[in-house]
């Protein structure tokens, strides 16, 4: 199938031309035709197959049959969990728009709002934007949501992750009862289904993989290794590996920062990037890494979603996440659109109950391996406040979202 079968507009296509873009990925060809329908659609799909555009393209032909140039109001909204993953978005809209009448704008916490609200006085159609942000602006008057006809929850999981449930709520308050509505997910957990329900109306079940599993192109494996000696380990593969283009991720804001720091020191140009960075040092970072002046862009999970990095080839998990639907989240920023990826993950004895987790979500045993001078210790016994019961789990989880919230407000 090509994009001149979707039933898009010549201008739509002409933009998707030049692009480069040809076939449209399994997403693309199941979602379009049915959001241009204007059906409320579910929708699963693993980071990297082209989901984005699966719903601003017919998005923007829908908003164009009956686009007011001379009275411009915010008809669709496009939800986001991080300012990253609202900044790609937003520059995905502009890249398609190109060659039609509509005006977009992106709105996100950290830096100053006043750029933000003149672009909206002026006239847009298309609002991207992070709850947080938007609430603010809201409550302060400076933005209406009134004339919304398309909603877009994009990453919805991860909003419920982040603790912005009850911010997506008040904002569903504000909207009007009659209009389409589109939720993006990469897993279908108990809660989205749940949030769902509470939003769709008659939805379509749009899945493209199984649900809970991570990209075939992805070669996974471990290196067990003493805890000590992580930070060792990875600067060696870094150096043996000549590897270019590397995302590791790290549990806490220190953690990523001290990483960073070690290895600027071991000569390998590096950047940190998590929810203590300024707007500013964020976008800084991340413009290094994609082109290529910053090798090694060390980040917590706030960057696990959003990081539009073609042909990504590395991707290492200097530490597991303690929430094993993350590791899909973290690894999916490789293997991306069909090109092959390589996700490696550092586990010490300390990880191994973490490691477990992932396994069973995956139903995968990921391959194993011990480099020589880098081996755990065989007597190591594995901190108790490492064995987290269930309980633990959640308050931590609870404690990680509400962080993560308010570092994206």
């Amino acid at each position: 199938m090509k994009f001149n079968e979707l039933g898009l507009l010549p201008s739509l296509l002409k933009a998707i031309n030049e692009k480069g873009y040809t076939d449209p990925s399994p997403i693309q060809q199941k979602a379009i035709p049915l959001i241009l329908k204007g059906k409320d659609i579910l929708a699963s799909a693993q980071t990297g197959t082209g989901k984005t555009a699966g719903f601003t393209l017919p998005l923007l032909q829908i908003l164009s049959k009956n686009s007011d140039k001379n009275n411009r109001k915010i008809r669709a909204l496009i939800l986001t969990p991080t300012r990253e993953l609202a900044a790609q978005i937003y520059e995905n809209i502009k890249e398609y728009s190109t060659y039609i009448d509509l005006r977009s704008m992106v709105i996100f916490g950290g830096v100053n709002q006043n750029p933000q609200v003149s672009k909206i006085k002026s006239g847009i159609d298309i609002l991207i934007a992070t709850p947080g942000r938007l609430l603010d602006l809201e409550n302060q008057r400076l933005l209406s949501l009134r004339n919304v006809e398309i909603l877009v929850l994009d990453e919805a999981d991860r909003m419920l992750d982040m603790g912005f449930q009850r911010d997506i709520n008040k904002i569903m308050n504000l909207l009007p009862k009659q209009r389409q509505n589109l939720l993006f997910s990469a897993t279908f957990s108990k809660e989205i289904k749940t949030l769902a329900k509470s939003i769709l109306n008659n939805p379509i079940l749009v899945e493209t993989s199984p649900q809970n599993t991570t990209v075939e192109a992805i070669f996974q494996y471990v290196y067990k290794v003493d805890k000590s000696k992580k930070s060792e380990l990875i600067i060696q593969l870094i150096k043996q590996g000549n590897w270019n283009q590397v995302l590791v991720f790290t549990r806490t804001k220190h953690g990523a920062n001290n990483l960073c720091k070690k290895m600027i020191k071991a000569n390998i140009s590096a950047a940190a990037i998590h929810g203590n960075k300024s707007q500013g040092a964020r976008t800084k970072a991340l413009s290094g890494f994609k082109d290529g002046s910053v090798k090694i862009l060390v980040a917590t999970d706030i960057a696990a979603r959003g990081l539009d990095i073609p042909l990504l080839p590395h991707v290492v998990n200097f530490e597991l996440p303690n929430i094993p639907e993350d590791y899909i989240h973290r690894i999916g920023r490789t293997g991306r659109a069909g090109a092959n990826g390589e996700a490696i993950s550092l586990v010490c004895i300390d990880e191994k109950e973490y490691l477990r987790d992932i396994e069973k979500l995956i139903g995968l045993k990921i391959p194993s391996k011990v480099k020589t001078g880098f081996e755990p210790d065989p007597h190591a016994i594995p901190e108790p406040n490492k064995k987290k019961n269930n309980f633990n789990r959640k308050r931590e989880n609870s404690n990680q979202s509400r962080n993560r919230n308010r570092n994206n407000r």
